[in-house]
């Protein structure tokens, strides 16, 4: 395709444009991913996942301007909610990131869920890769906060800051949702606030309970709005990266790679099966039936999935 070469020359508008493309799955789409797909693989992917309210965005935007001041490219995919009226993304993240609009080293996406589970766009993973192939590096995956769910960023980053504020309700609670154990560091923000040793005991606390010889993830305190913390959390990512994080990357490019077949499998299937073996028609007597009782799922499935001829 013509705007592949501009965009793995570094072409910002070639880039925005793949994107869009890929987001509206619009024809053509998945040729440009052919294409690109050799030249990505190398960025790093930092995903930076939290309650609402945790100060996400701020960090974010303290970590782009740490790394532009050592003068890498960076890209940042902000998943927002989506719009309850146009479906599309509410664009906050952009919105709180201004100062880096005008640097063309700075490339930020926001990216609306449309309802997908896991705090992730479905393109997220898409637009990793085209910001890999454009030359970004590292890309920063901010989701959308939505809490237990959102353990599929760890399917797209080599390293998941899960960041924490003082003050939230029931720490003790919060360390239970099962959030946490994705963990590569812990952020403690707003760490001037009261409440943060008691949280930093906490976390402490529950790493103590895993497995000998297993170290827990490292806990950083930072004050985002005032750039506090920053460089010693840049720090520990390299770190992480460096030690148990290069081991695990393999694996976690694994299981990257099976999650984004098995998604785009299911994706060509059901499109095949309502396209040709369930039209619009079809699909509504269908639900009706099941609405009605006169027929189970199950049955209903196994009837369509009969007629369906997987090429």
């Amino acid at each position: 395709m013509d705007i592949v070469p501009h965009l793995v020359s570094g072409d910002v508008r070639s880039l925005a444009r793949a994107i869009s493309l890929v987001e509206e799955n619009a024809p053509g789409s998945a040729d440009l991913l052919r294409a690109t797909f050799p030249h990505a693989g190398r960025a790093r992917v930092l995903g930076v996942t939290g309650a609402p309210g945790a100060g996400k965005s701020t960090l974010v935007d303290r970590l782009v301007a740490l790394y532009r001041a050592e003068r890498r490219r960076v890209g940042v995919v902000a998943v927002d909610p989506s719009s309850a009226f146009s479906g599309g993304s509410i664009l906050g993240d952009r919105v709180r990131m201004q100062g880096h609009a005008t640097d063309p080293d700075v490339f930020i996406r926001s990216m609306a869920t449309r309802g997908h589970l896991g705090g992730m766009a479905r393109a997220t993973n898409d637009a990793v890769d085209l910001m890999d192939a454009a030359g970004f590096d590292p890309i920063l995956v901010e989701t959308v906060g939505v809490g237990q769910d959102e353990v599929e960023v760890v399917r797209t980053a080599d390293v998941v800051l899960v960041v924490l504020v003082p003050g939230m309700g029931d720490d003790i609670q919060a360390i239970k949702a099962g959030i946490l154990e994705i963990a590569d560091l812990f952020v403690v923000n707003k760490a001037d606030r009261p409440g943060a040793d008691r949280l930093v005991a906490d976390l402490e606390s529950l790493m103590s309970l895993a497995p000998e010889g297993r170290p827990g993830p490292e806990i950083v305190r930072t004050i985002a709005v005032a750039g506090d913390g920053i460089a010693d959390l840049a720090v520990g990512i390299e770190r992480f990266l460096g030690t148990s994080g290069s081991t695990r990357r393999g694996a976690r490019h694994r299981e990257r790679a099976e999650s984004r077949f098995l998604a785009l499998l299911s994706e060509r299937v059901l499109s095949k099966v309502l396209s040709g073996a369930l039209p619009e028609d079809a699909l509504a007597r269908v639900v009706a039936e099941i609405a009605e009782r006169r027929v189970d799922p199950y049955t209903a499935v196994e009837r369509v999935l009969a007629r369906v001829e997987v090429r």
